[in-house]
């Protein structure tokens, strides 16, 4: 075990993280509302966004991927603009894995921010709708890469970025859309947002869907390596997210209930970890489970935490009215 920063100045940080998302989340909002009227994107602003939380995940990536797991995913039915900045911040976090220049990491971070806003164009019930939608309408949904694409080269973004959002659904073995693209034929930027914007969403709660925890999201992805996702983008995530990311909460082979805090670059089935029952000491205790005397046995449900607190709170309140023996 290992002492890290106080716990007072670990929340700072975290605080800090949750209020740059909350402030990025406002203007995509505003972005996404203002392309609908106007019909064309402003590049400047994006970009110098982009550039923004470029350096924002390189220093504090941590203590972002902590606030975001601290904020949920939001009860809003309209998912696009949190799934927007989400599947960005993994996709640049992926880049930085595959040691992508920052000007190129500024390219693919604008193009997974605006990947769906081809969405747009079409009726809402289309992808807001939990109702199982016809063929066609599918087959309508798909067109939402052409529509991002074309908004894209109206508003002048660079051939990079707009090539990227025409290819987000395309896989590797021919199975995507809308030119059931084969392997090689996908852009680099292409093969990251799809992993992206899949991981961001499979760990996602949707009107259609449960979400499942992140550990689970990176597991389905993994199943499909090679098959629909490129090998070296999926290597990217797990070393750099780990097999159990960032603010998932697991289960100790010692019986500690814990929560991973960051990732171990010698070992991404390793995590460190912070135990539960240590979380609000003065100074936060770093478990690195590499040591194989500690490992993780499974993941734990938000239910099995909350259950734990809720009986711990139970017992100091008894403890507190006991008698003296």
């Amino acid at each position: 075990m290992v002492s890290i920063n106080s716990t007072k100045e670990e929340n700072k940080k975290i605080n800090e993280a949750g209020a740059f998302y909350n402030s990025f989340l406002s203007y995509v909002e505003f972005i996404f509302s203002d392309t609908k009227k106007r019909g064309t994107i402003e590049i400047d602003p994006v970009m110098e966004r982009i550039n923004k939380t470029c350096n924002f995940v390189r220093y504090e990536r941590r203590h972002l991927l902590l606030a975001l797991h601290q904020a949920g995913h939001p009860d809003s039915d309209n998912y696009l603009p949190p799934h927007a900045i989400r599947s960005a911040i993994v996709a640049i976090i992926l880049g930085a894995q595959l040691k992508i220049p920052n000007h190129r990491l500024v390219e693919l971070g604008a193009a997974t921010l605006l990947h769906d806003i081809g969405m747009l164009s079409l009726p809402m019930e289309l992808y807001l709708s939990g109702q199982a939608l016809t063929d066609k309408e599918k087959k309508l949904l798909q067109t939402h890469p052409i529509h991002s694409y074309r908004l894209l080269q109206l508003s002048n973004f660079p051939e990079n970025v707009t090539l990227a959002v025409l290819e987000h659904h395309e896989r590797n073995d021919g199975s995507g859309y809308p030119r059931n693209l084969i392997g090689a034929d996908i852009s680099l930027y292409g093969k990251i947002i799809a992993i992206a914007c899949s991981y961001e969403t499979l760990s996602a709660k949707r009107v259609y869907k449960q979400e499942k925890d992140q550990h689970n999201g990176i597991l389905e992805l993994l199943k499909n390596e090679g098959k629909r996702y490129d090998n070296t983008v999926i290597r990217a995530l797990v070393n750099a997210l780990s097999i159990y990311p960032v603010g998932q909460y697991v289960l100790l082979s010692d019986g500690q209930k814990a929560q991973v805090i960051d990732v171990n670059l010698d070992s991404p089935r390793n995590p460190i970890v912070i135990p539960l029952a240590l979380m609000n000491e003065e100074k936060k205790i770093h478990i690195d489970t590499l040591n194989q005397e500690i490992t993780v046995v499974r993941t734990l449900t938000r239910e099995e935490v909350d259950t734990q607190y809720h009986s711990a709170k139970c017992l100091e309140g008894k403890t507190a009215h006991r008698s003296p023996a």
